[in-house]
């Protein structure tokens, strides 16, 4: 990890490094994205099979594309009690959470005898992709498919990326069959997402796609954005730490690794007013990676985009915290209640010592799909609104029109648009 001190020339540098996993500066990948996107709208389920036997090395057809009701009962068989103990507790705690986020229509009357309102729709059909590749993540089908349930959504395909033996992992499959999922395919990459979007034979289109994938999967959630809705470009992993003197290093090196070891590109980031605690975290970090198992990727993770940056305050901290607008921020400082009130940009917010980041990856209950590269700015979790429609409700009476037709008429004619104006006018006999 990079260890330096906090200034306006730092996080300039700092925000330019971690702009450079940003998905939208893969240029690179975009051709090779689109050429898959358009076979596959082109030739269905023949080129996804194609892809799916090129990428994933598996030999995937008509007769084993769809995962069968006989697979998810061996996946039953093959999870360990305990983990299937664990994804029933998870998911009970993310839709309890969920649930709490359910809107409902509403409708607002007056005597001039109008009706306004605002009527609540779910989201028909929604893709959700599970990544496959470095780790299996069942977490991620939980946290994807259950705001969607909780919406209200009908049908709810999932893709999926099998092993070379056309196998999906046992806890992807349990998870999606615990959370409700209502078809499962095995395939991934950009060739899923065309499947989704444009539809095959096996797979019919849906109206929106979720979760996260690599660049190619990310590339092509942008290329098919408006043919159907996305929740996010996602970009890497990352963690930001504000500290002050008082946590144990041992619990911050320990955090900033549990986002170091999902891939290279991941970001892990302490921010501290402590130069002391600062020399002990790096002392932490460099135990621990020598002995985790994934500590080749943690290494290359924290040369890349690993960062130790010592502030002056507790306010030039939080000042670099809200440029860096992180997908996790840690708050372990003495009174971590009030450092939260001057935070304005993060994706999911964890407070003291006992609530380390993995705790939302896994178990607590708010959405761990979450805004990264800064977008925490203007980007909310995922949530059970990106699964709902609104469709605003309007009626007037005959007299409350009357009422207010000469400044409809006025406002028309003011944008020169005299078939609007006309349109109200004829109602009652008015020239216009």
């Amino acid at each position: 990890m990079r260890k330096v001190r906090l200034n306006e020339e730092t996080i300039k540098t700092l925000l330019g490094e971690l702009l450079k996993r940003n998905p939208n500066q893969y240029g690179k990948y975009e051709e090779a994205v689109r050429s898959i996107l358009d076979d596959v709208r082109s030739r269905g389920d023949e080129a996804v099979f194609e892809f799916t036997k090129r990428f994933d090395r598996a030999e995937i057809n008509a007769d084993n594309f769809k995962v069968t009701e006989e697979e998810i009962e061996e996946a039953y068989r093959l999870i360990p009690d305990e983990v299937l103990a664990v994804i029933r507790k998870s998911a009970e705690n993310i839709k309890n959470y969920h649930a709490m986020q359910k809107q409902r229509s509403w409708f607002d009357t007056d005597e001039k005898g109008t009706i306004l309102g605002q009527k609540i729709t779910p989201i028909e059909s929604v893709g959700v992709y599970v990544p496959g590749g470095k780790a299996a993540y069942p977490s991620s089908v939980l946290m994807n498919v259950l705001p969607a349930k909780v919406a209200g959504v009908k049908r709810i395909v999932m893709t999926t990326p099998p092993g070379p033996d056309g196998k999906v992992y046992e806890g992807t499959l349990v998870a999606a069959r615990e959370a409700g999922v209502t078809d499962i395919y095995k395939c991934g990459g950009a060739q899923a997402i065309g499947a989704l979007a444009y539809g095959t034979a096996s797979i019919k289109k849906v109206d929106k796609i979720v979760g996260p994938g690599n660049i190619y999967v990310a590339l092509a959630k942008k290329a098919v954005y408006g043919l159907v809705a996305i929740d996010s470009i996602a970009g890497p992993s990352e963690v930001t730490v504000l500290a002050d003197e008082t946590p144990d290093p041992t619990y911050v090196a320990a955090d900033l690794l549990s986002q170091a070891e999902h891939d290279e590109l991941a970001s892990a980031i302490l921010v501290t007013t402590s130069e002391e605690l600062a020399g002990k975290v790096e002392k932490e970090v460099e135990r621990f990676t020598n002995e985790l198992r994934r500590g080749e990727i943690i290494k290359k993770s924290l040369e890349n985009y690993g960062y130790i940056l010592i502030a002056p305050s507790l306010k030039e901290a939080v000042d670099a915290v809200n440029e860096i607008a992180s997908e996790h921020l840690e708050i372990l400082t003495k009174n971590p209640f009030e450092t939260m009130t001057m935070v304005k940009n993060a994706g999911a917010i964890f407070l003291g010592e006992y609530s380390s980041e993995p705790l939302g990856d896994y178990f607590a209950g708010p959405n761990h799909v979450l805004p990264t590269n800064g977008t925490a700015k203007f980007f909310s979790p995922l949530s059970v609104d990106d699964f709902i429609k609104k469709s605003s409700i309007i009626y007037y009476s005959k007299d409350a029109l009357l009422e207010a037709s000469d400044d409809i008429i006025t406002f028309a004619k003011a944008e020169g648009l005299t078939a609007h104006a006309n349109s109200i006018a004829v109602r009652f006999g008015k020239k216009i």
